[in-house]
């Protein structure tokens, strides 16, 4: 186990598992924890056993947004200082987002600013029927900068552009109906919710899943050109060649579950 201030890093057999761990502000990013954050995920991947990235926040909340304390100083930094530390929250959100393993998350209790961001950026959210979520930024005088690419690509742009205007809250359930979380759980359910959706990622090609991150990425929001015909059937040629390609097919033929799935 990696020791942090504001999270805690767990190799758990197939998967890593980051707490935010501030409880007592409901998990508010600060300094320290966007930096731990981000070279956590940055690791998550070094172990070749590692199938999964699973993020959750101790007790009531995953991620209340940013620190008040962490604002009040930002406040009287430079344009310049803001914008290098502005910057690091960016590189968060990109490093969730661009991570070589498939993130889930796992919302609760009070989602609001980066802490929807976050969610945003993750490949798969499981959200407590309770939780609630908020673009708050507005009510500070605020804009939600760095996270937009991601709430615009779970929500898409017209439902992000109202809720980011009105900053309303979001119930979890409207949150569903509007694609920025994928499925809803009680609070009793939501263990073996995520043991079953971690079971499943098991099942899959790593190099696939892998391949499947990337090439979304890639033809995300992308006009359906010649150019993506062809780097969409390069991508299967590799994969159809590939080991796990092979091995795939061999197992489904031979009606036995693939060397990775054992």
């Amino acid at each position: 186990m990696t020791h942090y201030q504001t999270i805690k890093f767990e190799k758990i057999e197939a998967g890593v598992f980051i707490t935010l761990n501030r409880p007592d502000v409901h998990n508010a990013l600060n300094e320290a924890m966007i930096a731990e954050l981000t070279e956590a995920i940055s690791l998550s991947a070094e172990d070749p056993k590692s199938r999964y990235v699973m993020i959750q926040g101790a007790g009531k909340s995953l991620c209340a947004g940013a620190d008040i304390h962490w604002m009040q100083q930002m406040a009287n930094y430079t344009f310049q200082e803001n914008v290098a530390d502005a910057r690091k929250l960016a590189d968060l959100f990109k490093t969730i987002y661009q991570a070589k393993l498939p993130v889930i998350v796992h919302a609760k209790g009070s989602v609001f600013g980066g802490g929807v961001g976050l969610v945003a950026a993750c490949d798969i959210v499981i959200a407590e029927t309770e939780t609630v979520f908020c673009l708050s930024e507005v009510k500070l005088g605020m804009i939600p900068a760095v996270i937009s690419p991601y709430i615009i690509r779970a929500m898409g742009e017209r439902q992000a552009k109202r809720y980011a205007l009105t900053a309303e809250r979001l119930t979890a359930t409207e949150a569903c109906q509007i694609g920025l979380v994928h499925q809803l759980v009680t609070s009793t359910q939501a263990e073996a919710e995520l043991i079953k959706l971690q079971k499943a990622l098991l099942l899959g090609s790593p190099m696939a899943q892998q391949h499947t991150k990337r090439l979304f990425k890639a033809v995300s929001n992308q006009p359906i050109t010649q150019e993506v015909h062809e780097m969409t059937a390069s991508a299967i040629a590799e994969a159809r060649a590939s080991l796990d390609g092979k091995e795939g097919l061999r197992a489904f033929l031979e009606k036995r579950q693939p060397s990775w799935g054992q």
